[in-house]
Formats: structure tokens, sequence, C-alpha cells
């Protein structure tokens, strides 16, 4: 693995190589067939190799979903920007419930009663989440016994506010090819076939891990989930044959003080190493604190220019020692690997977990977790993310003393690290803007071209007298995230019905009449058009209800679109009293980059003015105005302006 040398100061880091890691998807897609998808574990902030870093590169890779523990684990990767599916793969207690609609997390389902929780909680959102169950096939663990599994997810699968997505187990000795993974495999394979009798469809049914796709590929059914294995490590020895893996991970320190000592001198506390000839002990500044167990203590190894060195005497907290006196060149500031390669010798991960009397797993996610991780792309250092990566989740609270604290926060660490301070950029964003229950919407790009012209009774628009009104079409673009691929556009007579619409989250874009006006809903606002990506979206539905007038649209092609960003396109045609000589456009939602454009040459109105009122770092657009033709306000695509800002146009009557 390649070393990021001189380039920085750290104590002690943590080298993630990127490539290696797109190599060991490369041997991952060899073994698996073409139709099968893959989901990448990035539980334990990827098995401590940096877990957002790591599913960017899964999803470039392939990845058609990232499996996590918890809630917090998924909402950590949705504040990073993962768009992809996010699957929690262990039980949720009830209190994440929130939070998993609100990101759109998709949780498994062990028992009834979580799922009948979670589907109230989905029928009062409005929403329909898609679910995965676990099926305890043997591994004694989370999951629905695989006896009662046939009617519980008969139970599942009949409520409408959750979408039967996953069936999946686990096995308990997938390293090791052992008797018991078949008895699993019959239980399970039972079960689907089963289900499949029964009529009930399950897209995705998964059990094999990184051992399971090594040692059991008739497992691997319609998606497997690696871990270990694309982070460069074997489940086994027996594995190792079977494919070609390269380790991702590597942890380096520096030698920060070297002494000679006589013979018969004590090192470290206890007094557990006692030197038996003059000696020269290199201390590192790495210990238990970092994963570096005091059972390594007299039996650890580490590499320094290229040549083994052993620990000797007792691993402290933030230190411990090594004995050098066989590496005469050695000097301050040395490079030391702790686990990695160096010249021609290796420490891999299962070395240090032999020595340590446990699992790899546990080495990977303890090894370094005060470190920095230095990611590696093409030989270099791509970027660094720091220890304090992983506290940074938004939640609901909105005081004074939280808002102080984020920006304070915000202060301290943008000294330290772009990464982490668009972390918090983003908290800052939902504490301020971001609505109870609902994940924050951001706009980006968005242009806004109202066309006003005088109505002619030709046109054929019954009710409309060109000296009375005026005709307004308004096409509406932006970018941004879609949640729904049926979605509602509303027109609402007065603040109460805007308000209402505001607390609906299939409500993508809302209009309010202008006072003054008796509007005949159904002839006075309609929507032309409505695309998605340049995809035509038709009107499904159009209703007055308690809210103002519904117009419902939507096209089953979305589906593929949901939870990634798109662009919406919306024209709307509306009546305008000539009596009422203003017209008003309000953003609602953080937007960064706008283009808004009052085109009133056809209507002949007179001495055209605007007031406008920008909130952000730059409130002041960039207003190019056309006598007798129009006007038009512009904001730079990199700059953001917040809510509540606006224009009003006004003309004389």
């Amino acid at each position: 693995m390649p070393s990021v040398g001189e380039g920085h100061n750290y104590r002690s880091w943590v080298e993630v190589d990127l490539d290696s890691f797109s190599k060991n998807w490369e041997e991952l897609k060899r073994l698996v067939a073409p139709g099968v998808k893959i989901m990448q574990v990035v539980k334990a902030d990827a098995y401590g190799h940096g877990s957002l870093e790591i599913a960017q590169k899964a999803v470039q890779n392939g990845a058609c979903c990232l499996g996590v523990a918890n809630a917090d684990e998924g909402v950590q990767l949705r504040v990073g920007g993962i768009q992809e599916p996010i699957v929690i793969l262990s039980p949720s207690p009830g209190g994440e419930i929130g939070e998993i609609i609100k990101y759109n997390l998709t949780p498994s389902v062990s028992d009834l009663a979580f799922a009948g929780e979670l589907q109230a909680a989905c029928r009062k959102a409005a929403i329909r989440l898609p679910i995965h169950v676990e099926v305890d096939t043997g591994m004694g663990r989370g999951g629905i016994l695989y006896y009662e599994a046939m009617n519980s997810i008969r139970e599942v699968a009949a409520m409408p506010n959750l979408v039967l997505q996953g069936v999946f187990t686990h096995l308990s000795s997938s390293e090791i090819r052992v008797d018991y993974n078949d008895i699993q495999w019959k239980l399970f394979r039972d079960l689907l076939d089963g289900l499949e009798a029964a009529g009930i469809r399950v897209p995705m049914r998964h059990m094999s891990n990184s051992g399971a796709i090594l040692n059991y590929p008739a497992f691997n059914l319609d998606m497997v989930r690696p871990g270990l294995m694309t982070y460069g490590i074997y489940p086994s020895l027996e594995t190792r044959e079977r494919a070609a893996l390269s380790p991702v991970m590597s942890f380096k320190t520096r030698v920060v003080l070297l002494k000679d000592f006589p013979r018969g001198y004590s090192i470290g506390y206890n007094r557990t190493y006692i030197t038996e000839r003059p000696t020269r002990i290199a201390t590192i500044p790495i210990g238990y604190g970092d994963g570096y167990g005091v059972i390594l203590s007299n039996s650890g190894e580490v590499l320094i220019r290229g040549r083994r060195a052993p620990v000797v005497g007792r691993v402290s907290m933030d230190m411990c020692t090594v004995d050098v006196s066989r590496i005469p060149e050695c000097a301050l500031g040395d490079e030391v690997v702790l686990m990695g390669a160096q010249g021609g010798e290796e420490i891999t991960a299962n070395d240090v977990a032999d020595r340590v009397k446990t699992i790899t797993y546990e080495i990977l996610c303890a090894l370094g977790k005060r470190a920095p991780r230095v990611f590696i792309q093409k030989g270099r250092a791509d970027a660094v993310l720091p220890r304090l990566r992983r506290i940074y989740i938004p939640d609901e609270e909105k005081s004074i003393a939280r808002i102080d604290n984020i920006i304070r926060r915000c202060l301290q660490a943008r000294t330290r690290s772009e990464e982490l301070g668009d972390a918090i950029y983003y908290e800052m964003f939902e504490t301020l803007f971001g609505r109870e229950g609902r994940q924050l919407e951001l706009r980006e790009d968005f242009r806004y071209h109202i066309e006003v012209e005088a109505v002619a009774p030709q046109e054929g628009r019954r009710g409309w007298h060109d000296k009375d009104n005026l005709g307004v079409t308004t096409r509406v673009e932006y970018r941004k995230i879609l949640r729904h691929s049926r979605f509602i556009i509303a027109c609402a007579l007065d603040n109460e019905q805007l308000d209402a619409l505001f607390d609906e989250p299939r409500c993508e874009y809302r209009w309010l009449m202008n006072r003054g006006e008796d509007p005949v809903m159904e002839r006075d606002f309609r929507v032309a058009r409505v695309a998605v990506d340049g995809l035509e979206v038709p009107v499904l539905e159009a209703l007055c209800t308690g809210r103002g007038y519904e117009i419902t649209c939507g096209n089953g092609e979305l589906e593929g679109k949901l939870n990634k960003p798109v662009n919406f396109s919306i024209e709307i045609v509306t009546r305008k009293s000539r009596r009422n000589n203003i017209f008003s456009v309000y953003l609602v939602y953080p937007t960064r980059g706008l283009e808004i454009t009052f085109d009133y040459g056809k209507a002949g109105l007179k001495n055209v003015r605007e007031v406008s009122f920008f909130a952000g770092k730059h409130p002041k657009p960039e207003i190019e105005r056309v006598k007798g033709k129009g006007i038009t306000l512009k904001i730079p695509a990199e700059n953001w302006i917040f809510p509540t800002s606006g224009v009003t146009f006004i003309w004389d009557n």
C-alpha cells in the first residue's frame, strides 16, 4: 500500500487505499454473477475505514445499496450526501422510526410489534416505506424465527404503508464449510419457495456475506452483503485461495523519542520489561486509547525502515516503547507501521488479531480509532477525515444555545477540516430551516419566468375579459431531491390554507392566489405542464379541498428516480385582475443560485419596478432592466439565498 510520506505532520494516522478497495470490488464482481446485486456493508464506520468515503467509492463501483447497523449511521450518510438506498441490518427500536422516515432509511423487521408501529407512523406520514424482513434460520440473534416467518411475512406484506422489498437471513459460520450452513440454506430456501407459492413477491432475497460469497456461491440469490472481503481481509485461512484481495487499511505513526538505556533498566508500567543489555528504545505515540491493546505488551511488533521491531514493556494509554537496537539508523520522525506493509515486510490485521486472541473485525474497528483517516488514490493523499467526523448528526432542537454551540463548533472545526466544516454547514441548515419529521429540502438553480399578457377574448379563456384581467404564464425550474413519485401542486386562497399545504409532505409546489381576486379555481389556476428530468408527468386528478385547489401529478417511471437529485419543470397559467398591481415571488426553501424574470412586454404595464428582499451572504441580486419589456434578477449559482426571501413587482394602473 502506498504511503503519504512526509506530506503531513500527524502523530499517527490510518491510510485507506481506495484503489485497493476498488480492486477488491473487481474481484468481488468476478465471483458474483452479473445479475446479482451488491450491498456494501459500511456499519461501524465501514469497519473503521470511514463510512462516507467508502460508501461513495462503493456506489461508484456499482453498489445498489448500503448496509448499516442503526439509524444514526444511516443519517450520517444522508447528511454526507449519500442518496442511494440505506438498509438498517439490525433490529431497530421504536425510537428510531422518526429518523427512519425522515431520512428515508430502509429498516429490517424482526417482529410484528415493530412492524405495526412502523406501519402506523408511515400511515400518519402518508408514505409507503420499503422494508426488509430478517429471518432467523439458526443464527439465534435478530430476525423472526423461521417456523413463524411465513405467517409473520404474510401479515407484514398486508400492511398498506410498508413495501416488502427484501427478505434475508444470516449464516452463523459462513467463513468455514460446515453442515450447519447447509441446514440454514435449506430452511431459508424452503421459506422462499413457500412465499413464492403463496404469491408473495420479494424482489431482494439475500443471505451471503463475505464468507458465503467465497465458500457458497450457490447461496448468492438476488443480492449479496460483502463487508470484510471488500476491505481486503479473508474471512478465514480456507478462503485465501478463492480470491485475490488487497488490504485497504494501514495504521501508522512516527518515532517521537529515542533513548539509550543500560543493562538492567526497567521500561514502562509495572517494570514488565528489564533490559538485558544496552538497549535503544523508540517511543511511539500509540497506546490502548488508540485500540492498540494492552495484550500486545511485550508481544507486539512494528515495522521501521522495512524491518521488524518488538514492542517492549507495557502498552499504556497513549504511548508504547519499541526496541530498535537492531535498527541503528532509526531516527526521530521515522514512519512506524503497526498494521500494513513497509519495505518487504507486512503486518496484517489477521496477524494483530492472532496476537490479541480476537477476531479481525475487532482490530479493524478499534485500531487507530483516534487517528485521522487519510484516503489514498493513485498513490496520493486524496482527502483527510479527522477523528471528530462521527459526532455531527442533526436533530430537531432549535434553541439559541444549540445554534450558538453549532456556530462555535463550526468556527473551531473549519480551521482544521473542510470536510468536517461541510458536515456542520449542513447541520446549520437543518437546525435553522428544517421541519420536524421531514428531511431538509434544498433547491438549486432556481429559475422563475413570469410572462404577463393582456387577455384577448379569442384566446378561448371563457370569463377572462381583456379590459379587466391579465393572463400570467409562470415557468418554474429548479433542482432538488425527488421524494415522491406522486406529488401535489396546489393553489391556496389564504394564508391558513397555505400553512396547511406546507404541512403536506407530498406538496411539491404551492401557489397563493392574489388577494382581491374572485377566482374560480378550475378556470383561473391551471397546471399546463410538469416534467422531471425531461420526463412528462401527467395530471392524475384535480380537487377542491379544505387546503385549496390540489392537483395530483404522477408517473410510475419516477420510482427509479426517488431520493435522487432531479430537475423539476412546472408551467402554471393563471388569471390576474388588472386592479391588483403587484406580483410577488417568495423563496421558502434554502436555494442556491436563481434567476427571476418578469416579462411584461405583451401586457402594456406602466412604470414597472421591483422591490427585492434577499437573505444570504450576497443579498443584492444583479438586476437587468429593459424598459417596456422586462426585469431580471440574478444570484450566482454558488450563492445561497435563505428563507424567506423574494421580490415584488409593482406597476401603475
